[in-house]
């Protein structure tokens, strides 16, 4: 069984504050995928106060791109250095994790299509390492470079691993209805995109919207919830909002 789980930005890092982890979070998110051990687990996170706070500070989006190669670096590096810290982190609790940079992988092609080789992933899986990719810079014809969101990075691993679960951790149990109660399925956006808004804090790749957009397209039931549920759903059980596309 191969599992995709993508820890939201707001779960590994303080998005209110630059290029600052949340220690407290991160940490029970790691001991929960320690404890459950999971096989064929593949890991993405977010950009949180990382990658948004440097992507802002350049202009650039998953549309709006690049040709400074100092800006391309200085948003990468700064998802680099979490990346580091999170795997750090699940090494540290017996994790076999190694880190997947999309920036030296993935690509957008001139329609703006995007690609992400998974050779390298899957080969990773099959020896018992835990991938651990993040939303990134990434090449993009004609346009310099452009963002990649953790959102985006998920739809492609699902589908081109063919994934069995799928789980989005954010900071809220699940996607939440205008009396801030938890949806339990949604089946279109357009029965959800009253009550949808933006992250109240930055985020240039569209906050819980584009999450529901993007597990919509994927075609396969997921999860969107809680750090307080991810054990349960590494467990196999049912957690938050199951999304079917």
């Amino acid at each position: 069984m191969t599992t995709v789980l993508k820890l939201g930005g707001s779960v590994v890092t303080d998005k209110a504050t630059p290029e600052t982890v949340d220690e407290e979070t991160l940490g029970a998110a790691v001991e929960a995928v320690a404890d459950a051990d999971p096989a064929r687990l593949v890991v993405v996170h977010g950009g949180g106060s990382f990658g948004h706070h440097n992507a802002e500070k350049h202009a650039v989006s998953s549309t709006d791109g690049t040709d400074d190669a100092e800006a391309v670096f200085e948003i990468h590096d700064a998802m680099r250095r979490l990346n580091d810290a999170i795997v750090a982190r699940l090494l540290a609790a017996g994790v076999p994790a190694l880190p997947v940079h999309p920036l030296s992988v993935a690509v957008r092609d001139a329609e703006a299509d995007f690609s992400l080789p998974l050779d390298s992933t899957a080969t990773m899986l099959d020896e018992g390492f835990v991938p651990v990719l993040h939303g990134d810079v990434v090449a993009h014809a004609g346009s310099g470079a452009t963002i990649v969101s953790g959102d985006e990075l998920v739809t492609s691993l699902a589908r081109g691993l063919d994934a069995d679960r799928v789980g989005l951790c954010s900071t809220v149990p699940g996607v939440l209805d205008e009396n801030d109660e938890v949806i339990p399925e949604i089946t279109s956006f357009e029965d959800v995109a009253s009550v949808l808004g933006g992250s109240d804090t930055t985020d240039v790749t569209g906050g819980m919207a584009a999450k529901v957009r993007e597990l919509l397209e994927l075609g396969a039931p997921a999860h969107v919830f809680g750090p307080g549920a991810l054990a349960d759903f590494l467990a196999g059980d049912d957690a938050g909002t199951v999304i079917r596309g």
